[in-house]
């Protein structure tokens, strides 16, 4: 019997999975916070998937935040981080501990966040993390997505930690056998390489997405764009291994994403393109891959660096350089982190919410929360 899942989002992330969860015989319903991207499909339009899936569907539309919590029974977070603040407080005084909530993908501790504000209220509810989303696509209008791959591994973990075994088993029921189980949310945060690979590719291409050209992502991961990657992805891994995580390299990610044979990253990105599946960069400065993966990206893996006492230089030159292009404090702009305040707690503490999902403080004597 397919499962009710609500989800929150109307972009191409939210498009796309509905038409996964559809096409595994599940019920999605969309809820758009400005109420714009469902518009269409609340008139009764249907939702056309096209590209890795082929499928046109109705979704059920809500109308608020109320409405998905009440009609749902799992609750998926399907856009980007900029937004995840601003939706966990809607979903927030509507979650019951009937609930599951899925976050795709992590970003900042939202999970940590969430369970802080559910247990105001004395709610304890399993938050699924999960280190990438199931798909990637573009929407192409209110009614249609190009899917570009659905993925064959995602990465996730669940706090309480507890309750990993039946969260992943609701997982693998709405999307198949296709998560990789990692050690809680710092792994998870670590396995996130979009920042990382976003940075490289919009820092290569920022002309062409500030001029709207039409541009083929995966050709443009030039030799010296894909070496920039490979050096970022050593920053990530020296930092995980600093915290003791395990986590996948950037040409694992490749590789079980987008189902090209391990190489360099520039020669896997150019065989992405050959067969189709390279996707189609941005179209605009005002991308995602900046304004959101330079705050909840960027700047967690900096922060996690500093923590471990592993810097990331590049990742830091990244936050800097971005600034000074838009001329914003990009590092000031992640709600998240500025809320949870991790200035206030050591690496045990963020370590143990990264199990729990709570953050405390242990006591001066060692012996315990205060």
């Amino acid at each position: 019997m397919g499962k009710t899942v609500g989800l929150a989002g109307a972009g191409s992330i939210a498009f796309g999975t509905a038409a996964v969860l559809h096409e595994g015989g599940h019920d999605p319903m969309l809820w758009s916070p400005s109420g714009a991207g469902t518009a269409d499909l609340a008139a009764g339009a249907p939702l056309t998937a096209t590209g890795a899936i082929e499928v046109t569907l109705t979704p059920r539309v809500a109308d608020s935040a109320a409405t998905l919590a009440r009609d749902n029974d799992i609750l998926l977070i399907a856009l980007p981080g900029y937004g995840h603040k601003t939706v966990l407080d809607s979903l927030a005084p509507h979650i019951e501990p009937r609930h599951h909530v899925i976050i795709s993908s992590h970003a900042s501790l939202g999970a940590v966040y969430l369970m802080q504000r559910l247990a105001e209220r004395g709610v304890t509810v399993p938050i699924t993390a999960w280190g990438t989303t199931i798909c990637t696509g573009r929407r192409q209008s209110g009614t249609e997505v190009m899917v570009n791959t659905v993925r064959s591994r995602v990465d996730l973990c669940t706090v309480p930690e507890d309750r990993l075994t039946s969260a992943l088993a609701l997982c693998e029921t709405l999307f198949g056998d296709r998560f990789q189980p990692r050690d809680g949310l710092l792994a998870i945060s670590l396995s996130n390489l979009n920042p990382q690979n976003h940075m490289g590719i919009a820092l290569g291409n920022i002309t062409r997405m500030e001029r709207g050209e039409t541009w083929s992502q995966g050709q443009n991961v030039t030799p010296k764009v894909g070496r920039l990657l490979e050096q970022l992805d050593l920053e990530r891994l020296a930092i995980a291994k600093a915290l003791e995580l395990d986590v996948k390299t950037i040409f694992e990610h490749f590789h079980l994403s987008f189902h090209v044979p391990i190489a360099s990253i520039s020669e896997m990105n150019q065989q992405m393109h050959a067969q189709g599946n390279g996707g189609t960069g941005p179209a605009t400065a005002d991308s995602r891959y900046v304004t959101e993966d330079v705050p909840y990206g960027l700047v967690l893996t900096v922060t996690l660096g500093q923590l471990a006492g592993c810097p990331a230089p590049l990742h830091e030159a990244g936050i800097r350089i971005f600034s000074a292009m838009y001329g914003r404090d990009f590092e000031q702009e992640n709600e998240i982190l500025k809320t949870l305040d991790l200035s206030r707690f050591d690496l045990g503490d963020v370590k143990q919410a990264a199990k729990t999902g709570i953050l405390m403080q242990a006591d001066n004597t060692g012996h315990g929360p205060r």
